[in-house]
């Protein structure tokens, strides 16, 4: 994973989180631990944070996710994925059909959005979730949003 870093546009952290034999664990949602796998990280960053998206490096989507979040009054954890990574993320729902290939699975599985732990899917799924106006009211649910 190339970094960890809150969408704000002030503020923007990133941390390494290779597993890096030398690293030592801890308690932290942002802890490694070189034993876990990346489908195991991938699973626990995402029970760990209210709104979480997963993208590519320089993702023009990811870009417009966040700014509708950010819209919105929500800041979410961004992960950017290598693109070895990609195939641990989960799919959603819609993607496991059996009408969908493969490749086309991998490639729209970036960048996703997970919400209270569920995969809301990519950047036509969460503005399809704002339009019909359940965002605000999924987003207030899982504590990411006060009103």
């Amino acid at each position: 994973m190339q970094g960890l870093r809150p969408c704000s546009n002030d503020v923007v952290v990133n941390l390494d989180l290779a597993t890096n034999p030398s690293s030592s664990s801890s308690s932290s949602s942002l802890s490694i631990d070189v034993d876990e796998s990346t489908e195991s990280r991938i699973q626990r960053l995402i029970s760990e944070h209210p709104v979480i998206i997963f993208t590519r490096s320089s993702c023009c989507m990811c870009h417009v996710m966040k700014k509708l979040l950010a819209t919105i009054g929500v800041n979410p954890t961004v992960i950017e994925l290598d693109d070895h990574e990609i195939p641990a993320l989960p799919l959603d729902h819609d993607q496991q059909s059996p009408t969908t290939t493969a490749a086309a699975a991998l490639r729209n599985r970036t960048p996703a959005v997970f919400i209270g732990g569920a995969c809301i899917g990519g950047l036509e799924s969460l503005v399809a979730l704002h339009v019909s106006g359940h965002l605000v009211p999924k987003l207030v649910e899982v504590g990411a949003l006060w009103v």
